[in-house]
């Protein structure tokens, strides 16, 4: 029998108390035992170090914003609290950390800032090491100034990317020793709202999911400068739906074969067949997330399995998935968490 440990960031303004723990049976096919992990003020985001050791979380102190680390307990998953760095304004909204648990860097979407920092040898923060403010707007009524929604590191560990959903921009950052530096810029789509970003496992494609226009983005990565081009632009939701939706989250599967997209308004995730030599994408189907406003969701260590999070419904609904063919098959749903927003695994 396989275990996997999973924790939900979420926002505390009603009934949430902080970071919450659950964990996925994968013989019974079911998520069990869902409990409060840490008490933290709006952790919305949270990401987990590649070594399992380590746990940071977006938070909220008083009138400051910031990040709090933790250590995991190598048993239970249980959190304790390291440290934590805020600095005044609002809480960042994304949360990544390198390869080998010496950098993390966030982006904050009401202070325009991507902020990095370097970690002990226990994975707690030191301080601040590079914070940049961004400028820029676009045409929709949302891109009054930059809103930066992602930061996150490229597979091979050299930069950092950026994304502006406030003006249609996607920067590449080169890090040295958490110091960041700008590489490249890439435009996108005026008033498409890019938001996050993932790569494909062979390094050579990553895909976008814009927030206002509610498309995915393929782009072609070059390792050696840092630089996107532009592919292709495919719909998350059917030409039809006139409501409002809000792109979400995005993820690969492990073998690279699959991309899934969230859509908060359609209330579903899209399911996309990756070409292997091209990067291109086509529509697989749309699949229902039993709830409302997937905020996130995550594929599972095995990629087996998938948990979306609705923020609305306070649910995670729990897929298994087809291998051969993407699509996903309904096994939970009404699993019980406060506000959730984001959902990620330890690795097995």
């Amino acid at each position: 029998m396989t275990n996997y440990i999973g924790y939900v960031g979420t926002y505390t303004k009603q009934e949430s108390k902080g970071v919450y723990q659950f964990t996925l049976d994968t013989e019974k096919k079911e998520l069990t035992d869902v409990k409060l992990a840490a008490e933290l003020d709006n952790p919305t985001y949270v990401t987990v170090s590649e070594d399992r050791r380590n746990l940071y979380a977006v938070s909220k102190e008083g009138e400051n914003g910031g990040l709090t680390a933790f250590s995991i307990s190598e048993e239970t998953g249980a959190l304790k609290k390291l440290n934590s760095h805020s600095t005044p304004g609002a809480n960042p909204c994304h949360v990544s950390v390198d390869d080998r648990s010496r950098n993390v860097v966030a982006a904050n979407y009401h202070t325009k800032m991507i902020e990095s920092y370097l970690t002990d040898e226990e994975g707690a923060l030191q301080s601040l090491v590079s914070s940049i403010e961004h400028e820029g707007s676009g045409p929709h009524e949302r891109q009054e100034k930059p809103h930066m929604h992602y930061a996150g590191f490229t597979p091979d560990g050299k930069y950092v990317i950026a994304i502006d959903l406030g003006s249609d921009r996607i920067y590449t950052y080169r890090v040295k020793n958490g110091e960041l530096s700008e590489e490249a810029v890439l435009e996108t789509k005026p008033g498409s709202g890019p938001r996050h970003l993932t790569f494909h496992p062979n390094g050579r494609f990553a895909y976008v999911m814009t927030e206002l226009s509610s498309e995915v983005l393929v782009l072609q990565y070059d390792e050696n400068t840092g630089r996107f081009e532009e592919l292709q632009y495919i719909a998350t939701i059917p030409e039809d739906f006139t409501e409002t939706n809000d792109g979400s989250a995005i993820h690969i599967s492990p073998d690279g074969k699959f991309v899934y997209a969230g859509n908060r308004g359609h209330n579903s995730i899209a399911v996309y067949k990756v070409f292997q030599d091209t990067g291109m994408l086509t529509f697989v189907e749309w699949t229902s997330t039993e709830g409302n406003w997937p905020r996130d969701f995550v594929l599972d260590p095995t990629g087996e399995f998938l948990v979306a999070s609705n923020q609305k419904s306070n649910t995670l609904t729990l897929f298994e998935r087809d291998m051969e063919t993407g699509k996903l098959e309904l096994l939970q749903t009404d699993v019980k968490v406060p506000e959730p927003v984001c959902v990620k695994f330890l690795k097995g």
